[in-house]
């Protein structure tokens, strides 16, 4: 291949949603760093509903090539001429943005105020489990939340989050315990208990059932946060119910139905949290998700934070990647899957 082009994995056509997009590997055009941007070579990379989210906004006659891919891990191979944070050969994890291509290619430009130093205690493919949920968590829990890092702070409060299995929740669990809160997660299968317990969890109730009798149960008579990983909707009445007077709640997805009537009179606080909205828009403020990062590098060098990598596979190809996003569609992910690159020739 010539030094000029590289390989990516990509599909034209959006294919069915309750399968795995149709990858292939195409040749295209290999780009060159310039300004703030860091051209890294991927070494792995994590599967996340929002690249089903991509490939399903797509329409039928779109043909265009669709290079999908977020979390990643690789070396810095090129940096622009504006760069000050990143030298070449430096290892490096990030969560890219939805408005580039993606992380499914040899290599991929990506601006250096969303990009951390890689943690050196860990591999590349435990590294890219961790940057898009960190810095969600990070910044629902800080800045939407506005929970503070001060663990005295938080010594008698309790946060509530739905979905503590899964990829942001396996993390966020982490970041709360570091915090001082006490860490209420919901999980209702054995091995997805297991794993938020084995991820900092205190206490875990059932999501299926509601959650006021439950937190009694615990002898916890409300929480002060509630962070929601899954359909809002779903739980906006059990939510109602177990958040305290002028506590805060923040989800990751679109509430589609109003809220609850409650939420008015307990003066409680709602926000939404999508780690895209500082690079798309690019907000004054976008390099604090290069300090998040490095924050959480130090943490998992330190200990205080575990990889939640669940499922590793390889080689980085079509047909590996499938089976990644079959998997994904289950529905029943605990932490995240990682494909270990880099692509094959």
């Amino acid at each position: 291949m010539s030094k000029d082009k590289m390989n990516v994995l990509g599909f034209y056509n959006p294919g069915s949603k309750t399968a795995a997009p149709n990858f292939e590997k195409v040749e295209i055009d290999r780009p060159k760093a310039a300004g703030r941007d860091l051209l890294v070579e991927v070494r792995a990379v994590s599967v996340n509903p929002t690249d089903l989210r991509t490939r399903d906004a797509k329409g039928e006659d779109d043909q265009t090539l669709t290079v999908v891919g977020r979390d990643a891990s690789g070396i810095v191979v090129e940096t622009g001429d504006d760069c000050k944070l990143f030298q070449v050969g430096e290892e490096v994890f990030y969560a890219g943005t939805s408005i580039a291509p993606g992380s499914l290619s040899e290599v991929q430009l990506v601006d250096e105020r969303i990009v951390g130093k890689k943690p050196k205690s860990i591999g590349f493919a435990e590294a890219a489990a961790l940057p898009l949920t960190s810095v969600t968590a990070s910044e629902a829990l800080f800045d939407r939340l506005g929970v503070s890092r001060n663990p005295t702070d938080n010594k008698e409060k309790v946060i509530l989050i739905i979905g503590a299995a899964g990829g942001v929740g396996s993390v966020a669990t982490q970041m709360a315990k570091l915090a001082g809160l006490t860490v209420v997660g919901t999980a209702s299968r054995p091995e997805s208990k297991e794993w938020a317990l084995n991820h900092k969890t205190d206490f875990i109730i059932n999501h299926h059932e509601a959650f006021e009798p439950q937190l009694e149960a615990l002898g916890i008579s409300g929480v002060h946060y509630i962070f929601c990983l899954t359909n809002i909707d779903d739980h906006m009445e059990s939510m109602a119910n177990a958040i305290l007077p002028q506590g805060k709640i923040c989800s990751i997805l679109p509430a589609m139905k109003p809220l609850h009537p409650a939420l008015f009179s307990k003066s409680v606080s709602f926000s939404y949290e999508l780690m895209y909205t500082r690079s798309v828009y690019q907000t004054k403020d976008m390099i604090s998700q290069h300090h998040i990062l490095n924050q959480l590098a130090d943490w998992v060098d330190e200990g205080e934070i575990r990889s939640t990598m669940s499922k590793k596979l390889a080689p980085l190809n079509p047909e590996t990647l499938k089976e990644a996003y079959e998997i994904l569609l289950t529905g029943r992910t605990i932490g995240k899957i990682v494909v270990e690159g880099p692509i094959c020739p």
